[in-house]
């Protein structure tokens, strides 16, 4: 079988990948199907730069929170901070410690100042997003930031009388952060505070200060820049997005679950979007929030299902969304052993390459006739390849085996 499909690996290459698609996506999404490891995240390091270097990307988009992001962002574009300072305050999920995290954001901003001394012109600066909302599997970040940023921008620019709310009103509604971010919400619906008087009401006065941001579009970027305006735009989607959140996490019905995972990846793929508006991008997250096809979990036993970012993106960009899943060998120090011949991972375990990416159509049409079986991973943290979505996935990066780290 090996020789069967042999013809549909190449080097793992900016160029291989581009050759599978049918023009340059917007949005180019490389999944990853299991968390720290930084060999994949190497791997997603070279492709970024000869994306960036041969095929005109400009911005990296990661798995992390899109408010902690700009932070990443004022570095690599401007220099504002330390490399230090922007891995402990950039990058959430505790991934601002990873070595190759910390390489990629080196990268960019030495990319950004190397043309001469007054760096590159601004359409031509590497810029990075994160596009997660501000949210860890155990809580939701308090609304403030974003609301008060957003109303901060607004209030700055436009005439007091349109604003639907004062500063200190927005705050009295907001109250102690910890009324917010109580991990203990994330299973005790009562223990939060998201179906309040105050919460039904800060969603309110948030949709107003995002419509008014949209009547005032032409005055604001006039008055400040278009990029300006496109942070205030973030403000206001994870305002809302938060409060949305925040209301299931009080919910109480047997859909309570399933809202807020599909409520985290409606956030995802709204900054998705925004992104996209920019130029084309590199986005790098688990295949789960980048697939096309339906994502599932099981949590506390009950099964979830729901649409993914990537899902969701792909429907309004269409062609110039792909996406390329990540699918492994071997992570012997996680217990994950040499996969069955008979799965997806097997059958490409037994080509010669220690990594290549498979175009992955033309491998559905070879295993037509076969019919791999899903793999079962001993470890719960990696996600095994599952052969049904082979053929809505545009490609495969296959790694043979992920050596442990230092």
């Amino acid at each position: 079988m090996a020789t069967d499909i042999k013809d549909t690996a190449h080097a793992v290459e900016a160029a291989a990948v581009m050759r599978m698609l049918p023009g340059r996506p917007r949005l180019l999404a490389l999944g990853e199907p299991t968390h720290g490891e930084d060999a994949l995240l190497d791997l997603r390091n070279e492709l970024f730069r000869q994306l960036v270097e041969q095929e005109g990307y400009r911005t990296i988009a990661i798995e992390s929170d899109c408010m902690m992001g700009l932070v990443v962002d004022d570095y690599v574009t401007s220099g504002t901070g330390t490399l230090d300072e922007v891995m402990e305050q950039g990058i959430s999920h505790g991934w601002g410690t990873s070595a190759a995290n910390r390489e990629l954001v080196r990268w960019m901003r030495a990319y950004n100042v190397r043309a001469d001394d007054d760096g590159r012109p601004a359409s031509e600066r590497l810029r990075f997003a994160g596009f997660d909302g501000p949210l860890e599997m155990t809580h939701a970040a308090s609304p403030r930031q974003a609301l008060t940023a957003l109303h901060g921008y607004l209030a700055a620019r436009v005439d007091a009388d349109l604003l639907p709310c004062t500063a200190d009103s927005l705050d009295l509604l907001l109250g102690a952060d910890d009324r917010w971010t109580d991990p203990a919400a994330m299973m005790d619906p009562s223990r939060s505070t998201g179906q309040s008087a105050e919460a039904g009401q800060l969603r309110l006065l948030a949709d107003d200060l995002v419509a008014l941001l949209d009547a005032q579009t032409p005055h604001l970027i006039a008055a400040t820049s278009w990029d300006d305006w496109d942070r205030a735009r973030l403000y206001g989607r994870t305002a809302l997005g938060l409060l949305r959140y925040h209301y299931w996490m009080a919910d109480t019905s047997p859909a309570r679950m399933t809202r807020l995972v599909g409520v985290r990846d409606q956030m995802m793929a709204h900054n998705l979007l925004a992104v996209a508006a920019r130029g084309p991008a590199l986005v790098h997250a688990h295949n789960s929030h980048l697939q096309r096809e339906k994502s599932t979990m099981r949590m506390g036993g009950m099964p979830l299902e729901w649409w993914s970012a990537g899902a969701l993106a792909s429907a309004q960009l269409r062609e110039e969304y792909a996406f390329v899943a990540t699918a492994l060998g071997t992570i012997r120090h996680r217990g994950v052993d040499t996969p069955p011949p008979d799965t997806v991972e097997g059958l490409l375990y037994a080509l010669p390459e220690d990594r290549c990416v498979i175009d992955a159509p033309r491998l559905a049409t070879a295993l037509s006739d076969i019919r791999p079986v899903p793999r079962v991973s001993p470890w719960f943290g990696y996600a095994p390849f599952d052969p049904a979505h082979l053929a809505d996935s545009d490609g495969i990066v296959f790694v043979k085996d992920v050596p442990q780290g230092p």
